[in-house]
């Protein structure tokens, strides 16, 4: 369009460029302030939902502590906050567009008053009306320009999270090692650990020797490096120095889809999905093993019991997180999970933290059953399951301070003998 103009009088097409500087001015600055506002009002939307998430997941903690008028405050402050964001946008939106419309009316007025003295002797009726047209088609496509402008700014501002997490580098898989079916024999040489964006080692120089069939438990304070240390294994992280080698090949060597089907994990905190019991137990790469096995898992497990007693049985939906189980029960389905993917190394992460007594003997039969059969570490607090462990480590500050038998360590009267005195001590305590 503005081709046409110049090519019909280039003279008076020249009052469209001189606002044009005003136009770019107006869009520009409308922009920047536009994404700023949009960007506070996708925060706020995603504060209102966490907060609305939290209130629902803790709402018995929330009704117990009395935290209802702090919640209510601390709700209608971010829904405040939102609705003085989202007013803004309406209002900058709303100023924006007539401040353009009155720019473009006056380039139109001038436009036509130039045209009615400098046209009026050297152009036809139907060259004045054709230029006089095609100028005052200009407006709506310059309207239309500036609004889809402010949608592509609140998109922009909408899909800055997502852009973050799409720049985020992928786990490093450089691996070309696919080993199926490994012994379990797995050796720390020297290895250092430090979390990204923090100078003190998580794990400082740790050496250590696990045979196929061994069970290791590693006890200690909490912070000690514990869970660090497993979460090494199927390279959660990756290690800053030394190096970690499962049956004599460094970790970074295999394909992370082949290292992380020889290991099994069971964690404190148990995450099961909104789905079946049987596709809770049978996850991931075990939903194609046989119903057979999957029943002999949850069996092994001494999970059977109550999963009998649900309505629908193995079919039974167990809700977000397994909300309908208790703690115990989500435990079990974790480590029948794990018993039925079979693999050479087991880790256990407080893997009875939830179990009352009774169901913790069942689990710890059906363990000694198992880790008979593969390298097992376990992670505990309470050191009366571990005491059959081939080598116990006790970690303090990121090291190995000692390791041993659990008679071995007891008869040292080191840092082990005082957690095991202590505990002793307090579940008398308990009794009495």
């Amino acid at each position: 369009m503005i081709a046409y103009l110049l090519w019909l009088n280039w003279q008076l097409t020249l009052v469209f460029f001189i606002i044009a500087p005003f136009i770019a001015i107006i869009v520009t600055v409308v922009s920047k302030k536009l994404r700023a506002l949009s960007k506070n009002v996708q925060d706020s939307m995603g504060d209102m939902t966490h907060i609305t998430s939290e209130l629902v997941v803790g709402n018995r903690v929330v009704k117990c502590f009395g935290g209802s008028a702090y919640e209510i405050k601390r709700f209608k402050a971010s829904s405040l906050f939102n609705k003085q964001q989202s007013q803004k946008v309406a209002l900058l939106t709303a100023i924006q567009n007539p401040v353009m419309q009155i720019l473009v009316a006056f380039a139109l007025a001038s436009l036509l008053y130039l045209a009615l003295i400098m046209m009026a002797n050297e152009t036809s009726t139907g060259g004045f009306v054709a230029y006089l047209l095609a100028a005052f088609m200009l407006p709506k496509p310059i309207q239309s320009l500036v609004q889809a402008n402010n949608e592509i700014q609140k998109g922009i501002a909408a899909a800055t999270d997502i852009f973050k997490t799409l720049d985020i580098a992928p786990e490093i898989d450089q691996g070309t090692v696919q080993q199926t079916a490994g012994k379990g024999v797995l050796q720390f040489d020297n290895v250092s650990f430090s979390y990204a964006g923090s100078e003190k080692l998580a794990l400082k120089n740790i050496d250590l020797s696990i045979n196929s069939g061994q069970t290791i438990a590693i006890v200690g304070a909490s912070g000690s490096g514990k869970t660090t240390l497993t979460n090494l294994i199927p390279r959660f992280y990756d290690y800053s120095a030394g190096r970690i080698l499962l049956d004599g090949v460094e970790l970074k060597q295999y394909t992370l889809s082949c290292l992380r089907e020889q290991i099994a994990l069971v964690t404190q905190n148990i995450t099961l999905f909104n789905d079946t019991v049987f596709n809770n137990i049978a996850y991931g790469i075990l939903s194609d093993i046989n119903e057979a096995d999957v029943l002999k898992a949850a069996d092994d497990a001494y999970a059977t019991e109550f999963i009998e007693s649900m309505a629908k049985g193995m079919q039974t939906e167990i809700g977000e997180h397994g909300i309908q189980l208790s703690g115990g029960q989500r435990q079990r389905l974790a480590i029948a999970r794990a018993l039925l993917k079979n693999a050479p190394l087991l880790i256990l992460d407080e893997a009875t933290s939830a179990l009352d007594t009774q169901s913790e003997r069942y689990i710890q039969k059906a363990l000694e059953h198992v880790m008979a059969h593969r390298t097992t570490i376990v992670i505990a607090h309470r050191l009366s399951t571990i005491e059959k462990a081939d080598v116990i480590l006790v970690m303090d500050a990121g090291e190995i301070v000692e390791r041993g038998s659990h008679i071995d360590l007891l008869a040292k009267n080191g840092a082990y003998a005082k957690l095991h005195t202590l505990q002793f001590s307090e579940n008398h305590s308990t009794e009495k």
